[in-house]
C-alpha cells in the first residue's frame, strides 16, 4: 500500500519509518528540507518538499495512488486543510489530523475526518488508524475465558447505537475511546466517526466478533 505523510518532524518521521520497515511504500512532505534528516540515510520513500496542503504538492506526493495520508506537522490550520483536501479533492478514505486544541479536535472530528489532540497523540496511534490491523488483545483475565479488546469496526457501524453492536455480537461495549479519551457508555451512546471500541468478548468468540464487525453492518 502507499501513504502520504506530511509533516516530517518527530511523529511524522517515526510513522513514516514504521510504515517502511512494514513493506509499504511511503512519501513524505515537509517544507523545511532539513526536516527529512529525521529519516536517516536508508530511508527509501520519496521526500517532497512543499505545503502539504497545496494540490500539486499532494499530486507530486502521489496522492493519487494513496491508501492513506496523515497530516502531522505542527500547524492546525495546515493539518486540517490538509486533510481535507486529501479526503475531499483526492478521495482519500483513510485520513488522520493531528489537532493540538482537543475543542477543535471534536469538532473536526464531527465533520468526518479522525484527529488526535497532541497531549495523546503518538505515532503507534497514527498507524492503528491508517492501516487496520485487526482485533488487539489488550486483557484476558487469568482462566482465559474473557478478553478485552479493541475490535475496528467497518465504516458502515458507524452511527450505530452501541447497544445495537451488543445485540448483533453478543460481545459486551467496555468502554470506547474518543478523541484520545476513554469514556464509558451511556444508554444512548452512538459509535462515530474515530471511535476506538473495546469490547468485553469470551476468548473463543474473539474470531467471530471481529470478523463480524469487520463485515458491513446488517439492517436495522
Amino acid at each position: 500500500m502507499y501513504f502520504v505523510i506530511m509533516g516530517c518532524g518527530r511523529v511524522g518521521s517515526t510513522l513514516a519509518l514504521a510504515l517502511e520497515q512494514r513493506g509499504e511504500q511511503v512519501a513524505v512532505i515537509d517544507q523545511d528540507e532539513s526536516a527529512f534528516r529525521r529519516l536517516g540515510p536508508s530511508f527509501e520513500g520519496r521526500r517532497v518538499t512543499g505545503v502539504g496542503f497545496d494540490r500539486e504538492t499532494l499530486v507530486r506526493a502521489g496522492i493519487r495512488d494513496a491508501y492513506a495520508f496523515a497530516a502531522v506537522s505542527s500547524g492546525d490550520n495546515s493539518n486540517i486543510l490538509a486533510a481535507r483536501v486529501a479526503r475531499e479533492t483526492f478521495d482519500v478514505d483513510h485520513v488522520v489530523a493531528r489537532i493540538y486544541d482537543p475543542a477543535r479536535a471534536e469538532i473536526y472530528q464531527r465533520l468526518g475526518i479522525p484527529t488526535v489532540a497532541t497531549v495523546r497523540w503518538t505515532a503507534d496511534q497514527v498507524l492503528r488508524r491508517l492501516v487496520p490491523q485487526g482485533a488487539v488483545q489488550l486483557h484476558t483475565d487469568p482462566s482465559g475465558r474473557v478478553t478485552l479488546a479493541e475490535v475496528p469496526p467497518h465504516r458502515s457501524w458507524i452511527g450505530s447505537p452501541l447497544r445495537f453492536i451488543e445485540q448483533e455480537t453478543g460481545a459486551r461495549v467496555a468502554y470506547v475511546t474518543r478523541l484520545g479519551e476513554a469514556m464509558l457508555p451511556a444508554a444512548d451512546t452512538v459509535l462515530q466517526e474515530g471511535d476506538l471500541l473495546q469490547l468485553l468478548v469470551g476468548t473463543d468468540r474473539l474470531a467471530d466478533v471481529e470478523a463480524q464487525l469487520a463485515a458491513p453492518k446488517p439492517a436495522d
